[in-house]
């Protein structure tokens, strides 16, 4: 017994110390790599602020980025929280497909959009953070593809919430109108971030955060209204599975929000917060705290609304839903590369008059 003790002992010795050796052994593999630089060595629309060090150099190959992935930079938990986000959530819709019919279920369909806007809003914002360090232009093409996924992940919070939590009073005052009107201010929240970003040449930091926070903001306060009204029921709470996952979910959103608008560790701990401790990495945290809770309490009101959610909405509502998911995801497509094609313009001025 003693033997096999301590055999296996030696094993994880080993394994310890192989994973101890992988950062070595990426070093060795990519002997070039260049270390960070601080801000001032990076244009101004790189900058974080009070973010000092941890910038990647500009104009590195392909390769330097995506090897960024397993080095120490400013970005690294940015990418990690939500390229775990994005594998919980790959795990989560497999479960759920073991007892979830996608396919033959249309009443499913507004569940499984919700997953897959959230597959895309995690993905685009791993590209965006991962690879959106290599130019101008590209930290533009990812950054504008990361909201792009964030419009999707609005509109999918929307269908669900109004296809599985609204309750009957609600659903009489916003039938015809509800979804119509997500569709139109996911796509704002779209043109307001990408418009906010394209001002960073001219306008200060805070027409960026408000044009990009009150679009968003409006489009939150419509689509979770009829959770709102869920959690007014403080009466039914007991009897409503899903009642603390809503709650979760909000308290999340709200707390990712605040985050989000207010640099409030680095602000004051300049210098401190380069590489852990970001408001933006806690605003990813809680962002994928918030929608595993919204991908459950969807999941319990499929299941336990079914008799409400098939007597409230016709048989052919969740198949036009799915359809105002494809034309939203266009529409963002196509403000995206306007304003792409915006960004070029100042880039090809700026590079005339040097």
């Amino acid at each position: 017994m003693a033997t096999i003790v301590m055999e296996r002992i030696g094993r994880v010795f080993i394994s310890l110390q192989q994973i101890r050796q992988v950062p070595q052994m990426l070093t060795e593999a990519a002997p070039s790599m260049p270390g960070t630089v601080r801000d001032s060595e990076v244009p101004s629309y790189f900058r974080e602020r009070y973010v000092c060090t941890g910038y990647r150099p500009l104009n590195q190959n392909w390769r330097y980025y995506l090897l960024s992935l397993f080095q120490r930079h400013n970005e690294t938990l940015n990418i990690w929280t939500h390229l775990l986000a994005f594998l919980v959530f790959l795990v989560k819709l497999r479960q759920l497909s073991e007892t979830v019919d996608f396919v033959n279920d249309p009443h499913s369909w507004p569940l499984l959009i919700l997953i897959l806007s959230s597959l895309a809003y995690t993905a685009f914002s791993v590209a965006a953070h991962l690879l959106g360090g290599k130019s101008e232009l590209y930290h533009y093409t990812f950054f504008f593809l990361d909201y792009i996924g964030v419009a999707q992940y609005q509109y999918g919070s929307a269908i669900v919430h109004f296809y599985y939590a609204v309750d009957e009073s609600l659903h009489r005052h916003v039938h015809g109108l509800f979804m119509p009107a997500a569709t139109v201010l996911s796509c704002l929240s779209c043109l307001g971030c990408c418009y906010g970003k394209y001002c960073n040449h001219s306008l200060p930091t805070w027409v960026r955060k408000v044009c990009q926070v009150v679009p968003s903001a409006i489009a939150y306060l419509w689509d979770s209204s009829p959770v709102a009204m869920r959690l007014f029921s403080w009466s039914t709470a007991s009897e409503d599975p899903a009642f603390f996952y809503h709650f979760g979910q909000v308290a999340f959103f709200l707390s990712c929000a605040f985050f989000f608008t207010c640099p409030l560790l680095e602000r004051f701990f300049p210098g401190r917060c380069d590489f852990v401790g970001q408001s933006h990495q806690v605003f990813h945290i809680f962002l994928a705290c918030c929608t595993l809770c919204q991908i459950h309490a969807s999941h319990l009101d499929y299941v336990g609304r079914r008799e409400l959610y098939t007597r409230l909405h016709g048989s052919g509502e969740v198949a036009l839903f799915a359809g105002l998911y494809a034309v939203t995801l266009v529409v963002c497509v196509l403000i995206g590369a306007l304003m792409l094609r915006k960004v070029k313009q100042v880039l090809d001025c700026k590079t005339k008059s040097k």
